[in-house]
């Protein structure tokens, strides 16, 4: 017999059921209107690993008297996609595909749907944990509603917790009891998946069913964050990093450094962004700056995890307390701009090269004086009086 995961056993059948989210299915707000109001329509579904994406979509359908069909852009195809369109027995209705993962999807298989969901034969409803702004097509998201899902609250991890409790003993004869250090420790694990929190809980109960600290130490093989080489919570964690050092908040600095080296971020990836910071945001300010963060690049590269992690956390540290000055910074780019603009004016003759007899006679290098003692400006003559450079 074919086991069913407790996350499943658990999953809401109603909008009345549905916890979390409240900003989207609470009265009067806009997938309840919807759902209320028979009025569907294609959407995306944005939001981290075991928020309700599935089962909101599932109950969508439901109460709106939809076909429903489940589709994994992992696996499924164009022909999947035919099969729903062209079966005579959705010729009268109007079925609801839930495409899981549509970031999956390729741009041609996204393009694919479109014709399908701009004519209404299907109400396209995608799941995604990527931002859909870069994974999914222009054309295919302008004519759907984008609702954002938000990770779930300790709060709400305690009622679904408690639901699953009370399943396990009345429904399947556990005689479950778990004590309240061991309740803190699954909802601080389960960081906002609901599904995570009830996998590990199922497991640490057919373990022992008095579920306390060391149960789950037990059960819990590692706590891998939530992290997308590729995707959304990558960049927002490396901008937060580097957002800290430059607020010399070394705390917040360090923490998210933690929680990149946690989940397996590329240490030479992290090291090459310190090394662009210490010129960028500290440059003049303490130009030994530069000199550790190339330091701990180099470290990086020879000696690699779990030992690196030590370097880049010295590295973080300084970089985060140093002085920090953009002088440099933005005195070149005021002159990039310049150079975009007005091209390649003539420089002054007398800074220009001499090798030959000829351009000696044609005045290049004439009056030129290595330490002058007047200062002079030597830009083109057009930018005679432009200043880039100020120090703070």
């Amino acid at each position: 017999m074919k086991h069913e995961p407790l996350a499943c056993l658990l999953r809401p059948q109603t909008l009345d059921e549905y916890l979390g989210q409240e900003h989207l299915t609470d009265p009067g707000k806009p997938l309840r209107l919807a759902i209320e109001n028979q009025q569907l329509f294609s959407m995306m579904l944005w939001g981290p690993p075991g928020v309700g994406k599935t089962t909101l979509a599932r109950i969508i359908a439901r109460q709106t008297n939809h076909p429903f069909f489940e589709l994994s852009a992992v696996s499924a195809s164009k022909q999947d996609v035919r099969n729903i369109v062209e079966d005579p027995a959705n010729a009268d209705s109007q079925p609801v595909l839930f495409l899981d993962e549509i970031h999956r999807f390729t741009k041609a298989q996204q393009d694919y749907l479109l014709p399908f969901v701009e004519s209404g034969l299907i109400i396209l409803i995608g799941a995604t944990t990527e931002n859909p702004s870069f994974e999914v097509i222009s054309a295919l998201l302008s004519r759907s509603r984008v609702f954002v899902l938000k990770q779930l609250t300790p709060e709400v991890l305690e009622r679904v917790l408690e639901s699953a409790v009370q399943f396990l003993m009345k429904e399947q004869g556990f005689k479950v009891k778990i004590d309240d250090k061991a309740r803190r420790i699954l909802v601080e694990y389960a960081n906002g998946d609901a599904r995570k929190l009830l996998s590990v809980l199922e497991n640490a109960v057919q373990l022992n069913p008095k579920v306390d600290a060391e149960v789950l130490t037990q059960t819990l093989q590692s706590t891998q964050l939530r992290y997308d080489r590729d995707g959304e919570e990558h960049y927002n964690t490396i901008s937060a990093f580097i957002k800290s050092m430059r607020s010399s908040d070394v705390d917040a600095a360090l923490y998210y450094l933690a929680r990149m080296i946690n989940s397996g971020e590329d240490p030479q990836f992290i090291a090459r962004r310190m090394v662009i910071f210490a010129s960028e945001d500290i440059g003049l300010a303490q130009p030994t700056a530069l000199v550790v963060a190339n330091a701990v690049f180099d470290a990086t590269t020879k000696i690699g995890y779990p030992e690196a992690q030590i370097n880049l956390a010295h590295g973080t540290a300084y970089l985060a307390l140093a002085k920090k000055s953009r002088a440099a910074y933005d005195a070149y780019f005021a002159a990039l701009a310049d150079v975009q603009k007005m091209g390649n004016l003539e420089i002054p003759l007398e800074i220009r090269n001499a090798p030959t007899k000829l351009m000696k006679e044609l005045s290049y290098g004439k009056g030129y004086e290595m330490y002058p003692g007047e200062k002079k400006s030597y830009l083109p003559e057009q930018l005679d009086k432009k200043k880039y450079f100020h120090k703070e």
